[in-house]
């Protein structure tokens, strides 16, 4: 049927639609990444959020240059960037504390070259530790051909040779050149942005040409034995619990060294990595992070500090991952669909199912592991919109084929009552009912044709054919067909209805009345225009009935066959008569029935008593 090719071309439909979302998706995920940012922002406000319950590395503190160490020092070391000197006045009492390192953030790449002496002081300081680290720069790999020779400064920059090491390879970068190489334990403090320009990642080290030259951090992890990963870089993990990490400022460390007796604690930086930079906005050393737009660089160097040396760096799922994801959620969601379920069930499970992977994301980051569900979620809310789109235009168009089928036949409210119902051609097909049949055939219609032209009679017809139609649907009932000049309707279809013998039986009356009514419009022309109408109630076969291109809902079997046998037999008995089937079953009716007899019919064995309605005055 025309319905069921409907829903076959919507499933293929809805199967051809998911392979192209899933080929779509796996383009997307796989290779092309135009929604990553987007996903990398949802993964980032849930690191906020983890990130402020999980406190930092309490041994790792920052001594800050901060604004009120550039304010209350700018007597004693002038405007930033200061003498050397301060550091060398300042590093021997932190060393003296037994620090566990003590790593710089701040470049020294210039000599002084109107105070030498104070670099001098600085690298002698620098010559008596073994545990003072300095950062260094990889610039622009295009300017790597005027580079230094990196064989030559191997030992100097800790670089690391591997079996694929070019000797002759040159690389652009920007060590500690104010101070003597013998003092340089360095590495990069490069930072390492994403494409939406947000940093989540920091370098392990750098592969030169076959060379690996480590990063600061990772330089630290190499002496100090904390095991330093594989792969090129590491996704961090920041922590900002219990207001990050320990910041001291600078300036009160400074002053203290002059102070007699000594304020602040003598062993405060004992057994810590001393990481000395600066969070003052003013020196402009903030970067974007998950965090924040404005995250001190200082604070970057310390997390990646800390990430390796706790081991607590954040693991990345595999690409295949997300993409495996998102044809299961679209797979499903088809499935679905093509199952019947309603847009409503499905967009309920999908969003209950959207929810649960975003708390498995959120679950899997407080286990250092990020799970991309974004763009699954967006690849499947995607379907599953389009889809319910093409579903409720299906299903609307096949509400308005049903409308036009059922509008043929029922009253327009039955046909909307079907209609929310969601019944279709194929639902009221093949049904066994029980139901009432009333025929109605016009007697005296030959001779009124020969005295009327022919258009006059049509226009006649159609006029009593309206009214009378008009009856049956006010009674609620369906119209199955013209024969002719005889109507055929019945009750108790597609629509249960109880009463269905009582509505028959008062609808012929009301039918009765209006002929009566006609015949008084026609005059004498309507004299011999009459009608008889014979009703039966009993169980027959209910639906759809014909071709494809010509389908008309009828009522089939005995019960039918019976009906139209009385009201042939109206003719100079009664007007209506009615089976004592239909009598019986309008017992609790306000209706009177008066037996006419017993009658005979063609292919039953026993006479059929049959009964005159009316309503009693």
């Amino acid at each position: 049927m025309a319905v069921a090719d409907a829903t076959m071309r919507g499933v293929r439909g809805t199967a051809a639609l998911a392979v192209a979302f899933a080929a779509v998706a796996a383009v997307e995920i796989l290779w092309l990444h135009l929604l990553q940012p987007l996903g990398n922002r949802l993964t980032d406000s849930l690191q906020r959020v983890q990130a402020a319950r999980v406190a930092p590395d309490p041994q790792i503190v920052i001594l800050d240059i901060d604004e009120a160490s550039l304010g209350r020092m700018q007597e004693e070391a002038g405007r930033w960037p200061w003498p050397r000197a301060v550091y060398a006045e300042l590093l021997p009492a932190v060393l003296a504390q037994q620090p566990k390192a003590v790593v710089f953030d701040i470049l020294f790449t210039e000599k002084d070259s109107l105070r030498p002496d104070s670099d001098e002081a600085f690298a002698e300081v620098l010559r008596t530790s073994e545990i003072v680290y300095l950062p260094m720069v990889r610039l622009d790999p295009k300017d790597d051909p005027s580079g230094v020779p990196l064989r030559e400064v191997a030992d100097a920059l800790g670089l690391k040779k591997t079996a694929a090491a070019d000797p002759t390879a040159h690389a652009s970068l920007l060590p500690p050149l104010a101070l003597p190489p013998e003092t340089w334990r360095t590495g990069t403090i490069n930072y390492l942005e994403d494409a939406d320009g947000v940093g989540r990642r920091y370098y392990v080290h750098h592969d030169l040409y076959g060379w690996q030259l480590f990063s600061l951090p990772a330089r630290l992890a190499h002496d100090f034995g904390w095991g330093v990963p594989a792969q090129d870089s590491i996704r961090l993990s920041f922590r900002s619990g219990s207001g990050g990490f320990r910041h001291v400022s600078f300036a009160d460390v400074f002053d203290d060294l002059k102070a007699q007796p000594r304020r602040r604690p003598v062993n405060e930086f004992r057994d810590a990595i001393v990481v000395i930079g600066t969070a003052a906005s003013g020196l402009r050393d903030q970067r974007v992070t998950p965090l924040s737009s404005l995250y001190p660089g200082v604070e970057i160097l310390a997390t990646a500090i800390d990430n390796l040396k706790n081991a607590r760096s954040m693991y990345e799922t595999s690409t295949a991952w997300p993409a495996v994801l998102a044809l299961l959620l679209i797979a499903a969601t088809a499935a679905a669909f093509a199952a019947g379920a309603g847009p409503f069930l499905v967009g309920g499970a999908l969003l209950a199912g959207c929810l649960l992977l975003l708390g498995a994301s959120w679950f899997a980051l407080q286990q250092l592991v990020v799970l991309s569900v974004f763009e699954p979620i967006v690849f499947a809310a995607a379907f599953y919109g389009l889809t319910a789109l093409l579903s409720w235009r299906r299903e609307r168009a096949a509400r308005l084929h049903a409308v036009a089928m059922f509008g043929r036949f029922l009253n327009p409210e039955v046909v909307r009552r079907l209609v929310d119902r969601g019944e279709t051609v194929e639902s009221l097909s093949g049904r066994s009912c029980e139901v009432s049949v009333l025929f109605s055939d016009i007697r005296g219609f030959t001779s009124l044709s020969e005295t009327r032209p022919p258009q006059e009679i049509v226009d006649l017809l159609n006029r009593y054919f309206s009214r009378q139609v008009a009856v049956v649907f006010r009674h609620g009932g369906t119209l199955d067909k013209f024969i002719g000049d005889c109507i055929m309707a019945f009750w108790g279809a597609p629509l249960n209805e109880p009463r269905h013998a009582r509505r028959a039986v008062e609808c012929a009356l009301d039918m009765e009345r209006e002929l009566l009514a006609f015949r008084r419009e026609l005059g004498e022309a309507g004299r011999d225009f009459d009608v008889g109408i014979g009703i039966h109630s009993g169980t027959a076969v209910v639906g759809f009935i014909g071709a494809e291109q010509k389908l008309d809902y009828t009522a089939i079997g005995d019960t039918v066959n019976l009906a139209s046998r009385i009201e042939g037999l109206t003719k100079g008995v009664a007007r209506v008569l009615v089976s004592a089937d239909t009598a019986q079953a309008c017992a609790d009716a306000d209706l009177h029935f008066i037996s006419r007899g017993a009658f005979p019919v063609k292919g039953r064995a026993r006479a059929v008593e049959l009964f005159e309605p009316s309503v009693p005055r």
